[in-house]
């Protein structure tokens, strides 16, 4: 007989409203008997499983347009992310995952072409703070990276990072010990950093004294997939027409080329592959400074033996057309006037 009085299925208003209420019981609390928090941490699963069914879809059918447009609208209406983001240490792995899933499609959707959740984010930028300090907790972390990833598609939420504080806190996530805690965040750094162009410019034009004397640790560190994260990403944001100024800025800096040029020596090649991509920028600068036209020359021969035997697995025409190139222009370098001294500490950096 129970069987033939079913719930009536709780709309998407009323499942938001729910979770509300479950919410307070996933912390510890004396007051609670075990088993009545149990109960109410199991309802609250299956509450974030039928969100997750909405936003989704289900075998059975495809997610539609209205009830995801209400699901968004009132979850973004009072504190519940931030709720349930401080609620996210209290629940097990699985349901941490479909937490991380519903609030990932909650960021992408747009009701009435409105994003709600940008609009929520640049009014409660507290949400992010309570993202980014990380946790020793691996599990924990890479929960809220990926929130956090999803978080940065709106660009006030990027520019929010990028003026804080937070952003000088990556450089050491970046070299946790941690495998998983190190990736995530250089996930997220990577985000942060070619994601929104004009801002990621306007960031690296302002804060290019600081930033690049961090950054350039990074490309020095003992840990090679430090190094191979940083030259890959590094000759992304020079590459990259939005920050034209920041990298005429970087190749001419000798300091910059000297660790660019033992890049190329280094160990692995897919690191000596990535910084010949940034490399190739400091022969291609019509303006280059005296001391890396000299710096140059005093390695001329060892350059050009380097990338003579300098080569990729399978055949790639841009990256020889590239190589031909760089050759070309140290090959024709002409001397300028230099201190002796300066000169002869020139020569010894080698490939």
């Amino acid at each position: 007989m129970k069987g033939l009085f079913k719930s009536k299925p709780r709309t998407p208003v009323e499942l938001v409203h729910h979770l509300r209420n479950l919410l307070p019981y996933t912390a510890p609390n004396p007051d609670v008997r075990q088993s009545k928090r149990r109960e109410k941490i199991s309802e609250l699963r299956k509450v974030i499983l039928e969100m997750r069914t909405i936003l989704y879809g289900s075998d059975r059918s495809e997610p539609a347009e209205e009830p995801c447009a209400k699901l968004t609208q009132e979850f973004f209406r009072e504190d519940t992310l931030r709720k349930l983001l401080a609620s996210l240490p209290n629940l097990d792995p699985g349901t941490r995952q479909d937490v991380t899933h519903v609030l990932a499609n909650l960021q992408r959707q747009r009701p009435n072409g409105r994003c709600i959740a940008s609009e929520y984010l640049e009014h409660n930028t507290y949400v992010l703070d309570m993202l980014l300090p990380g946790t020793d907790d691996s599990e924990l972390a890479l929960s809220y990276g990926a929130i956090l990833r999803e978080c940065i598609r709106h660009q006030v939420s990027a520019k929010y990072i990028l003026e804080s504080d937070h952003i000088k806190k990556f450089f050491k996530s970046i070299q946790d010990p941690s495998f998983d805690i190190a990736s995530d965040a250089a996930s997220t750094f990577r985000e942060l950093l070619t994601r929104h162009k004009s801002t990621v410019a306007e960031f690296l034009s302002k804060n290019y004294d600081w930033f690049f004397q961090e950054y350039n640790s990074l490309l020095q560190s003992p840990n090679y997939i430090t190094r191979r994260n940083a030259v890959k990403l590094l000759g992304a944001m020079l590459l990259d027409r939005s920050n034209t100024p920041v990298m005429v800025r970087y190749v001419c800096s000798l300091d910059n080329m000297r660790i660019l040029m033992n890049l190329l020596r280094d160990s692995n090649k897919t690191i000596q592959v990535e910084a010949f991509h940034v490399f190739k920028l400091f022969p291609a600068n019509q303006k280059k400074p005296p001391e890396i036209v000299n710096v140059l020359i005093a390695n001329r021969s060892k350059l050009i033996r380097f990338f003579s035997d300098f080569s990729l697995e399978k055949a790639d025409a841009q990256f020889e057309s590239d190589k031909a190139e760089v050759v070309k222009e140290i090959a024709t370098l002409e001397l300028k006037g230099i201190p002796c001294s300066t000169l002869k500490q020139c020569e010894e950096i080698s490939c």
